[in-house]
């Protein structure tokens, strides 16, 4: 349960050999504080179902110990390799699954909008993704790609929320009609 003023928000970036978490508490309407981000990794000599289920494991462990109130996924995209895109599906299956059987709330957002809303535009690098949440959560350093890739996920979901929220506060009411 969120505790008052803050929301507490896991932003995954989902692979069947790293997945990328990040997570950022936003307090009060637009603010961000950095709380932790890294990588669950699996070997790359494990059958690709044995690796799912180390990364599922390490992700029931983060969410028991971090206690997020909302959670943000990459939505999957169609690549030109096949496989690849099936692997990632199957990631963040598994991610959906660890979370939803948490009973947390899930959002998913396409590459671009991340992108967008972090950077300003939808072709953004890994760099610059890298350098502005560097900015945006005023870390010392740039977390690794995908870590950053996690974050920026996280704190898109924490901006559309808000400006849901917002807009919902702003909306006038409607009449009712009987």
């Amino acid at each position: 349960m969120p505790v008052a003023g803050r929301v507490r928000i896991l932003g995954i970036d989902p692979g069947s050999l790293r997945l990328g978490y990040g997570v950022v508490d936003r307090v009060g309407k637009v603010g961000l504080a950095y709380v932790e981000c890294g990588v669950i990794t699996a070997p790359a000599r494990m059958e690709r179902a044995q690796r799912l289920c180390l990364i599922g494991r390490g992700l029931r462990e983060l969410v028991e110990e971090l206690r997020p109130d909302e959670v943000a996924l990459e939505q999957a995209f169609y690549g030109k390799n096949v496989q690849s895109t099936l692997a990632l599906g199957e990631a963040r299956g598994v991610a959906t699954f660890v979370v939803t059987d948490r009973g947390l709330p899930v959002a998913g957002y396409a590459p671009a909008l991340v992108k967008r809303t972090i950077v300003g535009h939808g072709a953004a690098t890994k760099q610059q993704i890298g350098f502005l949440v560097r900015t945006l959560l005023a870390l010392r350093r740039v977390p690794e790609p995908d870590a950053a890739d996690a974050l920026a996920i996280a704190i898109c979901h924490a901006r559309q929320s808000s400006l849901l929220t917002a807009s919902l506060e702003t909306r006038p009411a409607r009449p009712r009609v009987r």
